[in-house]
């Protein structure tokens, strides 16, 4: 029977935990290595409802994105995250800065789903050298309004906001997640546009000015992308091991 660890080191070798970005606590985070696999539950984050989702279904780890422990642990109380995994004995393994980077993590899938071609690195990682944003090629020409319908769409986004570059779009930046940094390397790369999770009100304005269509999507719909192709990508690796994505987490956010 597969073991965490083992599925540890099958994520490290396409998205190496020592990649993750300084300020990121990726890993795993709970549990034990050497504990014994035959169920998994997958998420963007781990909550209360995922953890108890995971012991319902006698899973013995969890894989998110989000690292369920981000700042050190003063104190640790009921029913907070932290303190279910170990009450449960549920493991978690949590690849975040590491994955958003990887070949085949959160930007890549994100580039996927909003079907762009050619995919290049537009800013790079000074640490690990790895691309902390992307830009590819549009299946086709779009107006700035068309263009963050068609995102809207493709994301399966409940809502989302831009400011109008006012320029015809062919080429996008991408970036999941708060990545709204790296518009400007976008922008001089030559990006018409730029798809993020989240964005500051000066970034909005920077945008227009530059000519460059700002589409703030979500963190949850611009880095959901990489949860199913990773349990693909794991049941592939590890058939012996049943992974599910959680029912228990959805976004957070709700639109009117």
């Amino acid at each position: 029977m597969s073991t965490v660890g083992e599925i540890y080191q099958y994520i490290d070798g396409f998205a190496p935990f020592s990649s993750a970005m300084d300020f990121d606590n990726a890993g795993l985070l709970a549990g034990d290595a050497g504990t014994k696999v035959s169920a998994a539950l997958l998420s963007l984050d781990i909550t209360p409802g995922v953890v108890r989702e995971a012991a319902r279904g006698q899973a013995q780890l969890i894989v998110s994105h989000h690292p369920v422990i981000f700042r050190p642990l003063k104190t640790l109380r009921p029913n907070t995250p932290p303190y279910l995994l170990a009450q449960c004995g549920v493991a978690a393994i949590c690849a975040h800065t590491n994955l958003d980077m990887a070949r085949g993590g959160v930007n890549d899938c994100l580039a996927a789903r909003l079907a762009l071609r050619n995919p290049v690195p537009v800013a790079l990682d000074g640490p690990s050298g790895l691309r902390a944003a992307i830009a590819g090629e549009s299946d086709r020409e779009y107006g700035p309004r068309e263009f963050a319908a068609f995102v809207k769409a493709a994301l399966g986004c409940d809502g989302l906001f831009f400011a109008s570059g006012g320029r015809k779009i062919t080429r996008v930046g991408v970036c999941g997640g708060g990545g709204s940094e790296y518009l400007y390397d976008a922008a001089a790369r030559g990006c018409q546009a730029f798809v993020t999770g989240e964005a500051k009100h000066h970034e909005l304005i920077d945008a227009k000015n530059m000519g460059v269509t700002l589409v703030v999507a979500g963190h949850y719909f611009t880095e959901d992308v990489v949860i199913e192709p990773l349990r693909e990508r794991l049941q592939k690796a590890f058939p012996d091991v049943a992974f599910r994505k959680a029912e228990a987490f959805s976004c957070p956010a709700e639109y009117l």
